[in-house]
């Protein structure tokens, strides 16, 4: 049934399934970024749990794997933003 409403939704414009499709990149981006910080977050702890003296290294690495994984994602939405603007 929702498949029916979305494919009249694109059959009425012809830029449709590219604005969906950039759509659904942009929320797959979000997902990955969420669950790549997620786990280098679980993973920091974990390490700076068995390693309290390697906390500050542990802490630093995070920070900068944190930083490229934000960028990655932004930089995937920024691109499905232009598709679907382009349109």
């Amino acid at each position: 049934m929702l498949l029916q409403i979305l494919l009249q939704a694109t059959e009425q414009s012809g830029a449709g399934l590219a604005v969906f499709g950039a759509a659904i990149g942009a929320g797959l981006a979000a997902i990955g970024a969420g669950l790549g910080i997620g786990r280098i977050g679980g993973s920091a702890v974990e390490g700076i749990a068995r390693q309290p003296e390697a906390a500050g290294a542990i802490q630093t690495a995070m920070l900068i794997i944190a930083a490229l994984i934000e960028a990655v994602a932004l930089f995937a939405a920024v691109i499905c933003l232009l598709i679907s603007f382009k349109l």
